[in-house]
């Protein structure tokens, strides 16, 4: 097993969650292919998008499988200027590849923040560390444990 979901089952663990990572046999690297996977609408599909601040931050939204990030209206909301942020400095600061960043067990702590769409959910699933491997867990837990603060992305 990979060390990014050993990583993540150590955050759950931690938690005391009765939540399991569960490998497909597809890859899940997009939000379409991870409903497809599992079997759920593509809203339920949480999106770990890593973005960088000016100041050169992380910054972590888990956004909705039906939204895309406006990141014109973050900054008018939020104050904060947003842009891609570069692979590597994602890889070394979370731990995680582009395609699999989980949204929990990053190897330095981010900033995060929650598409208010997830919660007209019962049950999202996310990105356990791997193109392959996902959880599911109640949006109410997920915002717990990422301390997430929520969001509208459009």
């Amino acid at each position: 097993m990979s060390k990014s979901i050993e990583r993540v089952e150590a955050v759950i663990r931690s938690f005391d969650l009765e939540v399991n990572v569960e490998h497909m046999p597809a890859n899940t690297r997009t939000a379409l292919e991870a409903a497809q996977a599992v079997g759920c609408e593509i809203g339920q599909i949480v999106k770990s998008l890593i973005f960088e601040t000016k100041t050169g931050d992380l910054l972590l939204l888990l956004v909705s499988g039906k939204h895309t990030v406006n990141v014109k209206k973050f900054k008018l909301d939020w104050g904060i200027a947003l842009s891609r942020a570069d692979p590597q400095k994602v890889r070394s600061r979370t731990g995680f590849a582009i395609g699999g960043v989980a949204p929990i067990g990053h190897i330095t702590s981010i900033d995060t923040w929650m598409d208010v769409a997830l919660f007209s959910y019962s049950k999202v699933w996310a990105a356990a560390g791997a193109p392959n491997a996902v959880f599911a867990v109640t949006p109410d837990v997920l915002m717990e444990i990422t301390r997430a603060k929520k969001f509208q992305p459009l």
